[in-house]
């Protein structure tokens, strides 16, 4: 649609002046002799910006725009005067006049400043809409924790969200370490300026160090000009260093320094700059482990773990399983149009899987299983679990009893793991008696 622009001058020759200059840019013009009828026509039909002359008989320019900031706070008014002078401006812009214009104009300048003030609002416009997004995507309510583990990591994220600490993620691959992340910034007083997420394992470590903390021209073969890094990139927002486990030990006392001091060094430059930044900083190795072994500083550690949080599989919260499940399947169902269910065989199945891909492979499976759906109800045979080493080689190989004990002992290990190690609820669920699930249990060597 094009833009639609309403001109108020009480002189009618000079408002279609105005008029054929702004329809030759393609804006949709409207004139009004007078600030009632323009106020009368912005409450029926709208407008997306107000050029007005600043004297007029009935209602002046500034009185518009007066009326015009208490209904439409928002909307952009361009003042035009005869009387262009220092003290008209600071009252125009006092008064929250976008800009202002004096006679005679040049409608290339008068072409500009609308063009400006149409892209300023359409900007605007669009932040609210993104912060709105963020918001119904990322509030709390949003957010699937239905086990008293995810539960506690999103009290602790909300407490620490305001604060500037550091903060390391740890957990399997898939057990949603960025959306924590996200949460992290998205929560914090920081939600305005950028999140910038770099995945540490994607690059090689010279490279890691320029797309970290940037070049000079000329800094190596092919820098052909200056270019900040992710750290400047983030300044006054967050930095998100995914797989950080993954750096080698000549980085990481480059990384600790940038982290310590709140500054970096261009490749090639010979003055540090200062930046504001948040490290979220999220790994999928034991890190304890790693600098046991030599492979990460101890001193790195402590820097980015001044808040530790630890997320569990998802077969150590299997509460958290159908609600996902569930939510997955609802934004499938919005994407395709279908209105499908899962069965209650295929939420049986899904309690009963091992997860070892972890919310990322629940994610799949379920669409997977919409894809797959027949009818109107999603089945076990939909999702194409996959089986485990276990139960395939016990398929393949060795006598019909040793399957059996496999499937069997597949069998318990799911009940116990649904029970979360409760060996009476777990032989509930099984139809035996406790004594039973014993004997099996040693017979096994579960």
């Amino acid at each position: 649609m094009k833009p639609r622009v309403l001109i108020v001058d009480d002189q009618k020759r000079v408002a279609e002046v105005i008029a054929a200059a702004l329809a030759h840019a393609g804006y949709e013009c409207e004139t009004h002799a007078d600030g009632a009828s323009a106020l009368a026509a912005v409450e029926a039909r709208g407008a997306d910006a107000i050029v007005s002359d600043w004297k007029m008989a009935e209602m002046d320019g500034i009185e518009l725009l007066r009326k015009l900031r208490r209904r439409r706070p928002k909307l952009p008014v361009i003042l035009i005067t005869a009387y262009g002078s220092v003290s008209s401006a600071v009252a125009a812009m006092r008064e929250g006049a976008f800009d202002y214009i004096t006679k005679p104009f040049d409608n290339d300048e008068l072409r500009a400043t609308v063009a400006r003030a149409l892209e300023i609002t359409r900007l605007e416009r669009e932040n609210r809409y993104l912060r709105q997004e963020i918001g119904a995507r990322y509030s709390p309510e949003t957010i699937i924790a239905a086990s008293p583990r995810s539960r506690e990591v999103l009290e602790l994220v909300r407490r620490v969200a305001s604060s500037r600490a550091t903060v390391l993620i740890q957990g399997e691959s898939g057990t949603g370490k960025e959306l924590i992340a996200r949460l992290l910034h998205y929560w914090s007083e920081r939600v305005g300026n950028p999140l910038v997420a770099v995945n540490c394992k994607a690059f090689a470590e010279g490279v890691l160090e320029s797309e970290l903390f940037g070049h000079e021209k000329g800094a190596f073969t092919g820098a052909l000009a200056a270019r900040a890094g992710c750290f400047e990139r983030a300044s006054g927002g967050t930095l998100f260093l995914d797989e950080i486990g993954e750096v080698g030990l000549e980085f990481q006392a480059k990384l600790l320094r940038a982290v310590q001091e709140g500054e970096v060094l261009r490749v090639g430059g010979s003055a540090p700059r200062k930046v504001d930044v948040r490290i979220v900083a999220a790994t999928n190795r034991p890190i304890r482990e790693e600098i046991a072994a030599g492979r990460f500083r101890e001193d790195l550690f402590f820097r980015l773990s001044v808040i530790p949080i630890q997320l569990a599989p998802l077969r150590e919260r299997r509460e958290d399983i159908i609600p996902l499940a569930r939510h997955f399947l609802a934004r499938q169902n919005a994407e395709t149009g279908r209105h499908l269910a899962l069965s209650a065989e295929a939420e049986h199945a899904l309690l009963a899987h091992r997860w070892s891909g972890n919310v990322r492979e629940l994610e799949n499976s379920v669409e997977r299983g919409s894809v797959l759906a027949r009818g109107e109800e999603i089945t076990p045979e939909d999702l194409l679990l996959e089986q485990s080493a276990g139960s395939l080689r016990a398929a393949m190989v060795g006598t019909l009893q040793e399957s059996i004990d496999q499937a069997v002992a597949e069998r318990i290990n799911s009940a116990i793991d649904v029970a979360r190690g409760n060996r009476a609820e777990a032989a509930r669920n099984l139809g035996i008696d406790r004594a039973t699930l014993w004997r099996l249990m040693k017979r096994l060597q579960i």
